[in-house]
């Protein structure tokens, strides 16, 4: 398998069409090696325009819908990050690579396991990983950019009331065959904007339960 000829094939036949035609996305995905965040039994499909499975039920978004979440949410070197969902480590590597810090709320121990060692094995430092239900912890903190990593029903007001002002939170919500995926933004201390930027179907957040079980 020819791994660059991959990667190159996965940017500019899958992603760019996508609508991703930020160069600095583009470069990223080069720089950070998405092979190096799956086992040797999934490297030859890491560049495969699908969700790969992982343990307990999660799994990996596909490189295309990674790519856009990183453009739309667009955070910059001083924001903070919330991401929902370890998966393999990948996306929070991506975020890392444009923000301060990004904090990872994750309930699978054993992907914690891997996400941490990817990152550690990636040299991505300013990521940290926390054992919890990310759509019931966290209360009172805030964050520049929020990214959910599965679909939601409805999104909980919670989340909303997370962001700083100017914040953007990135979520697919509706459920299967129709789904949107959505950038909220937080306008002021009691406004926000929601913009739905395209269909998709992505698999629910495995630690979502049911909508209605939501606390904040």
């Amino acid at each position: 398998m020819n791994i660059e000829k991959s990667r190159f094939n996965m940017i500019e036949q899958q992603i760019r069409p996508w609508n991703v035609l930020d160069q600095d996305v583009l470069n990223l995905l080069i720089v950070c090696k998405r092979e190096n965040f799956f086992p040797e039994s999934q490297k030859s499909l890491a560049f495969f325009d699908t969700e790969l499975p992982l343990a307990g039920g999660a799994f990996a978004l596909s490189p295309k819908l990674e790519a856009r979440i990183v453009q739309e949410v667009a955070a910059k070197k001083s924001e903070s990050v919330w991401l929902i969902g370890a998966g393999t480590g990948y996306l929070a590597a991506l975020l890392a690579h444009q923000a301060k810090h990004v904090t990872v709320t994750e309930t699978n121990p054993e992907l914690i396991a891997t996400a941490s060692k990817n990152l550690r094995d990636n040299d991505v430092s300013n990521v940290s990983i926390i054992q919890a239900n990310g759509l019931t912890a966290q209360q009172g903190a805030a964050y520049d950019v929020i990214v959910v990593s599965g679909s939601l029903e409805i999104v909980p007001q919670g989340l909303q009331d997370m962001l700083n002002v100017g914040g953007r939170l990135f979520v697919v919500t509706g459920q299967a065959p129709v789904m949107e995926a959505q950038l909220i933004r937080r306008e002021s201390g009691s406004s926000f904007k929601a913009t739905t930027l395209f269909e998709t179907v992505v698999p629910a957040l495995p630690q979502s339960g049911h909508v209605s079980r939501f606390t904040f």
